[in-house]
């Protein structure tokens, strides 16, 4: 089955956050974490996903009241946080979501994600992920993580799934932004 046949069927998308959605950066002061960037593309990529009928769940292995924000601001209700071992999580919030692991894509940038790589039916790494989890995976995207890499395999995803309008045309992106934040 090719790339293309298995994006038509996805309907569940776990991502992970440090060097997914940002660029892998801690930004820290004397209080812990001060800071993260996130790529606006991205979450609209989130947002577009999620209003075409595509879920979007965070599995990170790092928590914090930043990124719990940010999951808040995009409306995604499928999380869990400072989770390390990704392949029970990952399993949990397929069932959650009511979907199989034939209809769930990982997107991860480093070795604490090769067991979700493992069990999701596509998975996907960032341009700037170490050669040895490029080869784990099903497709390296050319973006970098934090430079709308997760913005690159929405646009795949919706237009596997015949939904290109909403990123590809005004008259659909306004349709669908009028529902969203990024």
């Amino acid at each position: 089955m090719s790339l293309n046949e298995k994006l038509k069927k996805i309907k569940l998308v776990i991502t992970d956050v440090d060097g997914v959605l940002t660029d892998g950066q801690l930004f820290y002061n004397a209080d812990g974490e001060v800071m993260k960037s996130f790529h606006a593309r991205d979450g609209l990529g989130i947002r577009m996903l999620m209003e075409n009928g595509v879920q979007v769940a965070v599995l990170s292995g790092r928590d914090s009241t930043i990124l719990r924000k940010r999951i808040a601001d995009l409306g995604i209700k499928l999380f869990f946080l400072g989770k390390l071992e990704k392949e029970a999580a990952c399993l949990e919030l397929i069932k959650r979501a009511g979907v199989s692991t034939e209809e769930t894509a990982y997107i991860g940038d480093d070795s604490v994600d090769l067991p979700a790589f493992a069990i999701c039916e596509l998975s996907f790494t960032v341009a700037d992920a170490a050669d040895y989890i490029k080869s784990a995976v099903d497709s390296v995207l050319i973006q970098q993580g934090g430079k709308g890499a997760f913005r690159e395999l929405s646009d795949m995803i919706l237009t596997a799934q015949g939904k290109q309008a909403v990123f590809n045309s005004a008259e659909g992106f306004l349709k669908t932004a009028r529902k969203m934040t990024q």
